[in-house]
């Protein structure tokens, strides 16, 4: 007899596959006289659509709200209807006798294997592959330490009564707010907060009132040392006399004290930590980060499971530090490689600690030998700062020497603090540390002739939230929201609102709803976020609702809370919120109506922002007519090289570039033939092949449309 083993994606099947020497390739499977290796898509079961439930509700209707199914459906999903059917006919087979759960070993990927299988007949032993890389080696100690599928009944418990919540939450409210107001509105008990998170910020600080304030400073050797007072002096006068009194004493060292001190690496990346570093560093967003990512640890084999929430690593890993420092040797870090693999790794606590650890350990490099050349950019800018965090924590601490300096000048105290270097450690991996000399006082000195200083400075508003910071907010909405400490305590068991896994699409669908933009970095709601928010119900603008969900569902998962009598509540949650948007007389208006009539069905329609540019979409939800109006290219300008955008469609379309620079579409394909023999170069076919936003009519595309490739 046979076993199945159900891999998430074809990748992950495929090393699967290979490690068991699955070579019998097959459509849709590989096997051999012992497994059968098959995949999904990601999903290939979700739940069903409301008018999968009743025809009525094809059309969106205020009276049908709120729709509550007695029992929720799934759906086989159309687009991957032929690997599905691939994926059953080899569980339903007469020589299979257990099904292996290879899927991501969390929550969601859970959930894709326990609904293909409720699909299936037959009702097979199950057991589950629960690893956090796919390594060779972690797929073959994997398959000697199968749990049987009993043990993971709460997690699927869990993700079944996350999914039907959301789905009766989200699918009700959306449609609500979308029927009453006759405008593209959804709402959702994450994404709702998280644009309030935005809205509070941005209202901080456009009601931010700057103040001027003073201080005072002398300059000795070079080195600044600044007035101490218990607060900010916002009366300049004050300074102003304080500088008379001082002016012509003599100023005396009275102190000099030293502190030999230490400094420690940041902690071992989870996915979210990742995220904010790379979008500080490199200005990646959270999703282009976490695509990276899925690229490195499913393709390359770099690192480990990227969708992770700890930080630390667990003690069965300690025997594999060395192969994953080694995997490192070609990297830029090479001398502090090989100082590392003179001695034995110390597994020290501030990484390694079981008891911090749940699904998955932190991210860390794998034992793969890494070759740079073969990443891309922003694979390799990733990947090194994985790399670069691992080396740290293996690292001795920076060791400095602090120095607090003080002046006393009558009777008022002015302060320096600097540190000198005595060892460098971990900073050894930063080629900007160059080690800190500081320089020599004696205590007692006394300094005849200093020059006081008076400085001028403004209190600042906080800071716009970025990609980063974000994401950070989202982590920990206490730093934003003003909650009781009893919900401060679950949002942070509870890991703040959304998970490691879904913070950036999140972000990403607040951004497709045009309720925020991206100003220079800044992130910043828009009027019809804001409207959306008005016209919310308050229970979805907290995070509260969240905190509590999410402190269920561990329990649930935990086999402590009933899945049913969760999902009961939250019926009755989504009755009370369609009775609140029901009840409300609030009205939406449209900021960006344009006077184009829709193609379809004539109602006029609204210009929106997206990342690269503008659209047209249709007002009405249920059309969805879109049409482009201007998009960045990538398409260069032949004056400053920056990418130009493109106005329209077709021969009269018109790029642009912020340099003043204009021209047609035909002008710009006369350019080009102006200057091209006809024949296309191997670099320009392989630019041509990987971009996925040409402009329309580019003449590449004219010159490699006959080509046989």
């Amino acid at each position: 007899m046979k076993s199945v083993v159900l891999a998430e994606k074809p990748s992950v099947a495929r090393d699967i596959a290979r490690v068991l020497n699955c070579n019998q390739k097959k459509n849709g499977y590989m096997e051999n006289n012992q497994y059968i290796v098959t995949w999904a898509l990601g999903h290939l079961v979700t739940n069903a659509d409301p008018e999968q439930y009743d025809s009525k509700y094809k059309a969106w209707d205020m009276k049908d709200l709120p729709i509550l199914p007695e029992r929720m459906k799934s759906v086989i999903i159309g687009k991957t209807r032929k690997q599905f059917n691939v994926v059953k006919a080899q569980i339903e087979r007469q020589d299979v006798n257990e099904v292996i759960i290879a899927t991501d070993a969390g929550r969601e990927g859970e959930l894709v294997a326990r609904l293909i299988l409720e699909k299936c007949k037959g009702n097979k032993p199950i057991k589950r592959l629960w690893i956090s890389s796919v390594t060779d080696g972690a797929i073959r100690d994997g398959f000697k330490n199968l749990k049987p599928g009993s043990a993971y009944h709460g997690l699927y418990q869990a993700a079944l009564a996350r999914s039907e919540a959301d789905w009766i939450v989200g699918i009700n409210a959306t449609r609500a707010l979308t029927t009453k107001y006759d405008a593209q509105l959804s709402t959702g008990r994450v994404q709702t907060p998280t644009l309030q998170m935005v809205k509070i910020r941005q209202d901080a600080i456009n009601q931010f009132k700057p103040r001027q304030y003073y201080s005072l400073n002398v300059v000795v050797d070079g080195v600044t040392l600044n007035w101490q007072t218990p607060h900010r002096i916002f009366d300049e006068t004050v300074v102003d006399q304080l500088m008379q009194d001082l002016k012509g004493k003599k100023a005396v060292i009275t102190d000099v004290v030293s502190h030999e001190k230490k400094r420690f690496p940041g902690k071992l990346y989870d996915l979210t930590s990742l995220q904010q570093d790379a979008y500080r560093r490199f200005k990646y967003s959270a999703k282009e980060t976490l695509s990276t990512m899925q690229s490195l640890y499913e393709t390359h084999k770099l690192v480990t499971y990227p969708r992770t929430d700890s930080n630390y690593l667990t003690t069965d890993m300690v025997s594999t530090l060395k192969e994953r420092v080694a995997s490192l040797a070609s990297t830029e870090y090479r001398a502090q490689v090989v100082e590392l693999m003179k001695s034995p790794l110390k597994a020290g606590s501030h990484f390694v600690n079981d008891a911090k650890v749940s699904d998955h350990h932190a991210i860390v490099p794998t034992e793969v030998r890494v070759n740079l050349d073969s990443l891309s950019a922003r694979e390799r800018n990733i990947y090194m700062l994985i790399a670069e965090r691992f080396l740290s924590n293996l690292m001795p601490p920076y060791v400095y020497a602090e120095q607090k300096v003080t002046v006393t000048i009558g009777e008022s105290l002015f302060v320096a603090k600097q540190e000198e270097t005595i060892h460098p450690g971990f900073t050894a991996l930063s080629t900007a540390n160059t080690g800190k000399k500081h320089h020599i006082f004696k205590k007692g000195a006394v300094l005849d002739t200093v020059k006081l200083n008076k400085t001028t400075h403004e209190t600042e508003p906080p800071p716009y939230l970025n990609e980063g910071s974000l994401l950070k907010a989202m982590e920990n909405p206490s730093s934003i929201f003003e909650i009781d400490k009893t919900t401060q305590s679950t949002l942070k068991s509870a890991g703040g609102i959304g998970t490691v896994a879904t913070r950036a699409d999140i972000i990403e669908k607040l951004y497709n709803l045009n309720a925020i933009e991206n100003i220079n970095g800044n992130i910043k709601v828009t009027n019809k976020g804001r409207q959306l928010l008005e016209l919310a119900p308050n229970a979805l603008k907290s995070p509260e609702l969240t905190a509590d969900w999410e402190h269920k569902l561990t329990l649930i998962e935990k086999n402590k809370y009933d899945k049913n009598k969760f999902i009961n509540e939250m019926r009755a949650f989504t009755k009370e919120i369609i009775d609140e948007i029901k009840s409300s007389e609030d009205k939406f208006k449209h900021d960006n109506l344009t006077t184009t009539e829709c193609p379809t069905c004539g109602k006029f329609m609204l210009e929106k922002k997206t990342r690269n540019g503008k659209m047209l979409v249709c007002q009405d939800p249920t059309c969805g007519t879109k049409k482009n109006v201007q998009r960045q290219t990538n398409a260069r300008c032949p004056e400053c090289k920056k990418k130009l955008v493109l106005h329209g469609k077709g021969p009269k379309a018109m790029y642009s570039c912020k340099c003043g620079f204009r021209e047609t579409q035909e002008q710009m394909d006369k350019r080009f033939k102006s200057r091209k023999t006809g024949k296309v170069s191997k670099n320009e076919m392989k630019k041509y092949m990987k971009k996925e936003d040409e402009p329309i009519n580019n003449p590449f595309a004219d010159a490699l449309k006959n080509l046989n490739l």
